[in-house]
């Protein structure tokens, strides 16, 4: 058992009762928080108002969220062996040598068998040391096959911004800015400390530009508020850039100077009109242009969100965007988008992630499920290097390219996070094995044969770079394991020793056997002191904007590339292109079938994606799935409020279950709704996925972003099947 960590710090003469600075890392957001403990539990989460990145911003979740979900009743406290049928829900306590032991077992079974490579891991990313070390067990294990949520979560925004060259995620400077762009994103929810931000900005005199189909309180608060129709933003982003160009609006010496591909972009956006761009999108020419005039003047900031991400045109909308950023000369420029920078010698997780030392050899990376079709997703160029998720479970269920028999998932809930519900579980019903890490029983963790009880972050320590700081920030193990939990290295550590011991590991990948030991390795080669970094919570380091001329910009023109020569080597289109959304796309028989649009990813404040559904005081401001319904679609269907409403989508194989609320705060025609619903009420292994869960609803066979390989979430086609009165569902 994990003991309180020796750096916490008392703020009484009581030694029991010490406050501890630390890190909520419950989202990307990465806040600064302040965790009272008293005998080694922590009784109290706050925010930090001296943390250089959040400047005191906090949301519920951090504040209530992790602490419920770390204390409460439901907690995972022992390894579980399924007992009966995959599927039945029902499991035994069982020790830890056994329960490792008996995975090691299986995978040195399917390994020696069908090879290494049958053997895949499912995790969030390599964003944090957890999904790291399920990348590093993977490759120990001598498979280049795992699997992460970014696909629909942030993939196309990282990829686009690697192939422009830009580096600025996560660095928004919006406190300086003079104008905000906000795509896609709604901060008062999804990150407290844009919102808190944005709300300064505007204070000072910053115009705010949203572009977004839904209204939000960011929408609200706009100086001027473009409303698109789902997935059309990469049209208004082209014809912004018409605009700057034929205004002489952009900065011309900086693109003289750091763009490469300008002439043969100019030519490209040259009949790409506000006009063209109305018919497209159904926004004002004059909104358009006036749209560019006020970014134009800058500084300005672009802020993205998950609205225009997760899509078959992702890559080519958040370019679109990208060339704004960069012909602006908004990039690393006070008041616009920073670059990202770090210590002298400090490591992050994808620091290693990338280091050779710790990668297998260019021809097995090259097997890589997902590597030959997209290869800036799967190859040795992708944002993480992982595999297409659609593609891995195409080989579980066919064989193809090669079999996958057995799977380690690990923070990613997989039945509810990926679209396509029954062929996910048909997946997992036909593994030879499956083992799941979790805190508590989820819908993912029910189809297990083995199900391992995992740390939560109050259990943890972590060192990560914050790009909004721009700091390194700090997360305390500040609580004592409240059984016998183990955080993710553990696990893989254990997992390596015992698949060594059956000769059943390619090379042993992960030297850091505490996760102590692997915050020292992050700063050993930098002049950050850990102890001091335990003490304070965060550390500083001096950051200078502007200064590209001593940056390296990772492009092959050394640029920011308007015009991107790896896509193009890569045989994907070269220049930010529009894609009509797949709705549009769809065969005149199935769009009159399919009437309305779907738009997914609404987040609540409650709920992070799946996590915290079983949590009273979420499920008391938050009980029901809703789908946001516009009054005019409404009364075509004959919906009423509380009404549930079935839909479906084409090529779907389910159906989904969603509570109406009518509002015009959604477009006529557009069914809004969030994701990552289940009932941890309802019996195993159903949990109500296959009601309540919009992704059984969907289908994740494409059409795929060229790039990542990413599915639709947004601009979906959809039908309503039935609604039925809440009296009667009750």
């Amino acid at each position: 058992m994990v003991v309180q960590s020796p750096f916490i710090q008392s703020e009484t003469p009581d030694a029991a009762r010490t406050v501890q600075p630390s890190t909520c890392w419950e989202c990307g957001t990465i806040c600064g928080s302040l965790l009272t403990t008293e005998n080694g539990v922590v009784t109290k989460i706050s925010p930090n108002p001296s943390h250089p990145a959040s400047k005191g911003a906090f949301c519920v979740k951090g504040i209530r969220g992790a602490k419920e979900w770390t204390y409460q009743d439901g907690r995972l406290r022992t390894p579980l062996r399924r007992i009966g049928a995959r599927g039945e829900g029902r499991f035994e306590p069982i020790g830890w040598d056994e329960a490792i032991g008996e995975i090691a077992d299986r995978f040195a079974e399917v390994r020696h068998r069908y090879g290494p490579m049958a053997i895949a891991g499912a995790t969030n990313g390599a964003f944090f040391g957890r999904g790291l070390m399920m990348a590093l067990l993977m490759r120990s294990i001598g498979s280049p096959n795992w699997m992460i949520n970014q696909d629909l979560c942030g993939g196309c925004r990282a990829v686009a911004d690697k192939m422009t060259g830009l580096n600025v995620g996560g660095g928004e400077d919006i406190d300086e800015t003079s104008c905000a762009l906000i795509v896609g994103r709604n901060p008062s929810v999804a990150d407290p400390i844009q919102w808190m931000a944005l709300k300064r900005a505007k204070a000072k005199g910053a115009s705010i530009v949203v572009i977004d189909p839904f209204r939000t309180p960011a929408a609200e608060i706009a100086d001027l508020w473009l409303r698109p129709r789902p997935g059309t933003d990469a049209a208004i982003a082209l014809a912004m850039a018409h605009v700057m160009i034929a205004e002489k609006l952009y900065d011309k010496p900086f693109v003289e100077s750091w763009c490469y591909g300008f002439d043969r972009f100019t030519q490209h956006v040259r009949e790409l009109t506000p006009s063209w761009a109305e018919a497209q999108s159904g926004v004002p020419a004059h909104d358009i242009a006036a749209a560019a005039r006020h970014y134009a003047r800058g500084p300005a900031c672009f802020i993205s969100g998950h609205g225009i991400d997760g899509s078959s045109a992702g890559v080519q909308t958040f370019r679109a965007f990208f060339t704004l950023v960069a012909i602006t000369g908004n990039v690393d420029r006070v008041g616009g988008n920073r670059r990202g920078k770090k210590p002298e010698g400090f490591q992050t997780t994808f620091d290693v992630l990338f280091d050779p030392n710790y990668r297998l050899p260019p021809e097995i990376e090259a097997l890589r499920i997902g590597a030959k079709d997209f290869p800036l997703w799967s190859g040795p160029q992708g944002y993480q290097m992982a595999c297409h998720n659609p593609s891995v479970l195409t080989a579980m269920l066919t064989g193809e390219p090669y079999p996958v028999r057995a799977l380690y998932a690990s923070g990613a809930n997989i039945l509810l996070t990926y679209p396509d519900l029954e062929r996910t579980v048909a997946a997992l019903k036909s593994l030879d094995f499956v083992a799941v890490s979790s805190q508590y029983m989820t819908p993912t963790a029910a189809w297990a044969d083995i199900i391992l009880p995992k740390t939560t972050t109050l259990e943890e320590e972590e060192v990560s770079l914050h790009q909004g700081g721009p700091c390194v920030t700090y997360t305390a193990a500040a609580s004592v394991r409240q059984g016998e939990q183990k955080c993710d290295q553990e696990i893989a550590v254990l997992l390596i020793e015992e698949l060594a011991k059956r000769q059943a590991i390619y090379r042993d990948y992960l030297p850091w056997k505490t996760q102590s030991e692997f915050a020292e390795y992050c700063v050993a080669k930098s002049a950050i002191d850990l102890a001091e970094l335990r003490r304070v919570g965060y550390a500083t380091f001096p950051f200078e904007q502007g200064d590209l001329s001593r940056q390296v910009i990772a492009t092959p023109s050394g640029k920011f590339e308007l015009y991107s020569q790896v896509m193009e080597q890569a045989g994907v289109e070269a220049l930010p292109t529009f894609l009509l959304p797949s709705n549009q796309r769809e065969q005149k028989a199935v769009s009159e079938d399919f009437p309305l649009v779907l738009q997914t990813g609404f987040r609540e404040k409650s709920y992070h994606h799946s996590r915290f559904r079983e949590q009273a005081w979420a499920r008391k401001v938050s009980p029901h799935p809703l789908v946001y319904v516009h009054p005019q679609t409404a009364e075509q269907h004959g919906v009423h409020e509380g009404d549930w409403i079935k839909l479906t989508t084409p090529r779907a194989s389910g159906t989904c279950s969603l509570k109406a609320r009518i509002t015009d705060d959604t477009l006529p025609g557009v069914l809004t709704t969030g994701m990552g619903w289940w009932l941890p009420e309802a019996p195993a292994p159903e949990f109500g996925v296959r009601t309540v869960n919009i992704n059984a609803a969907m289908s994740y066979s494409g059409p795929w972003d060229s790039s990542t390989g990413s599915a639709d979430t947004g601009g979906i086609a959809c039908r309503i099947l039935s609604v039925s009165p809440e009296s009667e569902v009750a």
